[in-house]
């Protein structure tokens, strides 16, 4: 299918073909017919793009900090393929659009094929042939309301939601600063609402537009507050809804002077915002800035995971935004299709893009993009080529499903680098960035579906997608016969983990290797060679100064992520396994009471572990430490000899009383290049790098870590769990 996309590195606009989006549940897979151009919103995206590496630097001070404290940490060479990776990377385009139903999730109600739906989203309603979007993002069209104004949805549910925020009341008068796109939309809303709308625009064309919809208005250069106060008898509008951009303050300067006592200013567009106090405090004015299209946005609870607000507490969502604009142009109160000023096939979207990068010198508004219906029906497992060279029969065949920022930055570089592998395949859970990471890194084909990664022309895949698709992903590649490398965790449950160990069982040729790379580290194998002449068991200890992540981040999800002791805990569960040479025995754990923490998402707990030779592992995982704190810490005892590691920069060893050996790096180093040179080597010799035994030990000591904290006492890690009646 074709997908508007935008290099961030050039900001070069391009049509690609990529593979149709993947379906879950609770998505709705639509055939897209019309999407929408935004003209702010996406010019700040190609603004962006356009600038220099320096330019780009300076618009996002932020993300240069991030980039200096990976150099810090992790290295220079290591941060530029992060960065390099990002900026190379296609991004997607567009948020509102509509099209036909083509397939609804098996927990969507009230969608099914053929039902004319309107989309929004900017992760998921682009302009693309086909779009997979969240059932709380999608809304039915009414009959007597085209395709070509149902685009316009998500556009004006933003306008709807600021005008929601003003409060607006019969016989108000309200002031709309900025008339493009959603100005012209909040005018209308604002006049059904029975408002006196005045407004204004730099644009004398906008501003006559505006007319048309009832505003009065003032043009370019003219007196805004004389107008506003001639037509209030002096007091000031009841409100301004800002839907203009810059990054002038004149605009929320004007706002305070025109705006009456105890009114309301929302912000839906972007404006500096260096509040006078003076007006605002005198007056006491109200200003909101307005998010998005509503109640909802950006809340995963609500948008991924289709979860709906009961309409008592929460009257109008997102989606119910959505639905009530469709209302309205269906019952002729909203006009979109006047504001329509261009339409453009979706092969000449790079053409409509030139409008809005100033290429073009044509008055533009409402630019809609169209799609024309495929010949035959969408083929989900279509492969689509990008290397059509011949596959190196020498060298290992590589598929990948999943090409997030860990597989692009820490696995396909040095998977690259080694020169014994070729890429083969590509699936990616949403399909909107395979096709570029396909050519980035020279494969052979994407796909929108996992199956076509099982044929003949892979002989191992690599699984980084989100955590909750491993357990299956594992499974269905032992029963194909592939080798398989999984990223952290194996899988999430003991259901999970006992079918990936019935296909192991059954296939017995193919290997199993989990990205547990902090036992390949340098400093890691410094301390085993440290204490390979020790025959006594070992103690450890492990502190993890793991950090606080937002509770709406996906890895906190205990259906998609599994919560952090099943998605970051098992590394350091392995790390003790690999510095005592043995697997695990028994786990116990226990974790602080919080009074918004299940068992499952506790992120401050210790472990208490035993393995077969008699050693022993304590490990302290918390996210409420310092940041400034070295992250990881471990130490080990045994047989008259220490150890220490610091953030696997610094190695300390120490021997009998007085023999000391300190090992310092220049970066930190967790091991993924000799983890992938181990697997590489173990795949060519037919052994494996880690053995199965304690993969399977560590990854079930993890599920039964988080178990044993539900249930207060310890537990034996045994597979024999596997076949348990």
């Amino acid at each position: 299918m074709k997908q508007v996309t935008q290099t961030l590195r050039t900001g070069v606009v391009e049509i690609n073909d990529v593979p149709i989006p993947s379906l879950n549940d609770k998505f709705v897979l639509v055939r897209n017919s019309t999407s929408v151009i935004s003209a702010g919103t996406e010019k700040t995206k190609i603004d962006m793009g356009k600038k220099s590496l320096l330019q780009k630097a300076k618009a996002r001070p932020d993300l240069v900090k991030q980039v200096i404290n990976k150099v810090r940490t992790e290295g220079l060479a290591k941060t530029f393929q992060t960065v390099n990776s990002r900026l190379n990377s296609p991004s997607p385009l567009g948020y509102s659009c509509a099209g036909t139903v083509v397939a609804a999730g098996g927990l969507v109600e009230g969608l099914q094929p053929g039902d004319r739906v309107a989309c929004g989203g900017a992760d998921y309603a682009n302009h693309a042939d086909f779009v997979a979007v969240p059932k709380n993002l999608v809304v039915k069209v009414p009959d007597n309301v085209s395709d070509e104004e149902a685009a316009f949805t998500t556009v004006g549910s933003i306008a709807l939601q600021g005008v929601r925020l003003a409060e607006p009341k019969l016989g108000e008068t309200f002031l709309v600063v900025g008339l493009g796109l959603l100005g012209q939309i909040a005018v209308q809303l604002l006049r059904a609402n029975g408002c006196t709308v005045i407004g204004t625009d730099l644009d004398a064309a906008l501003v006559k537009r505006a007319e048309g919809f009832g505003a009065i208005t003032v043009p370019p250069g003219g007196d805004v507050a004389g107008l506003c106060h001639a037509k209030t008898a002096g007091h000031g509008v009841d409100g301004v809804l800002v839907c203009a951009g810059s990054s002038s303050n004149a605009i929320i300067e004007m706002c305070g002077e025109v705006t009456r006592e105890k009114g309301r200013v929302v912000v839906v567009g972007a404006v500096r915002m260096d509040i006078p106090r003076e007006d605002f405090f005198k007056k006491e004015i109200s200003v909101v800035i307005s998010r998005s299209y509503g109640p909802g946005r950006y809340d995963p609870f609500y948008e991924e995971n289709g979860n709906d607000y009961p309409l008592g507490y929460v009257r109008f969502t997102e989606q119910r935004n959505m639905s009530t604009f469709l209302e309205l142009i269906s019952q002729g109160k909203v006009d979109v299709k006047s504001l329509i000023t261009h339409r453009y096939p979706v092969d000449d979207a790079a053409v409509a893009y030139q409008l809005i990068e100033g290429n073009k010198t044509d008055p533009y508004l409402g630019i809609v993009l169209q799609y024309n219906p495929p010949s035959q029906p969408a083929d989900m497992a279509a492969r689509i080529a990008v290397t059509p060279a011949a596959v190196a029969t020498d060298k290992i065949r590589l598929s990948f499903y999943g090409a997030g920022n860990y597989a692009t930055a820490s696995l396909l570089p040095p998977l690259q680098a080694s020169g014994q592998v070729t890429f083969s395949g590509l699936v990616t859970a949403s399909g909107r960035s395979a096709q570029g990471v396909a050519k980035q890194f020279g494969f052979g084909f994407c796909a929108g579906s996992y199956a076509e990664l099982l044929q003949g022309d892979t002989d191992a895949i690599v699984v980084t997608t989100r955590h909750d698709t491993h357990g299956v992903a594992v499974r269905d590649a032992l029963k194909a016969g592939k080798h398989v490398y999984v990223e952290k965790p194996l899988a999430m449950s003991v259901e999970e983990l006992a079918e990936i160990h019935r296909a192991y069982g059954d296939c017995g040729q193919a290997q199993v290797m989990v990205g547990f790379n902090r036992r390949f580290a340098p400093a890691t194998q410094q301390v085993v060679e440290h204490f390979s002449g020790v025959k006594s068991p070992l103690v450890v200890n492990i502190r993890i100064n793991a950090g606080a992540i937002p509770a709406d981040h996906w890895i906190q999800d205990p259906q998609v992520g599994g919560g952090r002791m099943i998605g970051e805990g098992c590394h350091f569960i392995d790390l003790a396994s690999a510095l005592v040479s043995s697997n695990v025995k028994t786990v116990y754990a226990v974790g602080s009471a919080k009074a918004e923490k299940s068992a499952l998402l506790n992120d401050n707990l210790c472990l208490s572990l035993t393995f077969e030779n008699g050693s022993v592992a304590n490990i302290t995982y918390t996210a409420d430490g310092a940041k400034v704190m070295a992250k990881e810490y471990v130490e080990v005892f045994g047989g008259g000899r220490s150890a220490q590691i610091n953030d696997f920069k610094d190695v300390t060893l120490y021997s009998g009383d007085a023999e000391t050996k300190r090992l310092k790096a220049t970066v930190q180093d967790k091991g993924q290049k000799p983890m992938i040179s181990a697997w590489l080597e173990g795949l060519k010799a037919g052994k494996a790098c880690v053995d199965y035994s304690c993969l399977m030990s560590t990854s079930l000591a993890t599920v039964m870590a988080v178990e044993s904290l539900s249930l207060g006492i310890p537990l034996t890690v045994d597979t024999a769990v596997f076949t348990a009646e």
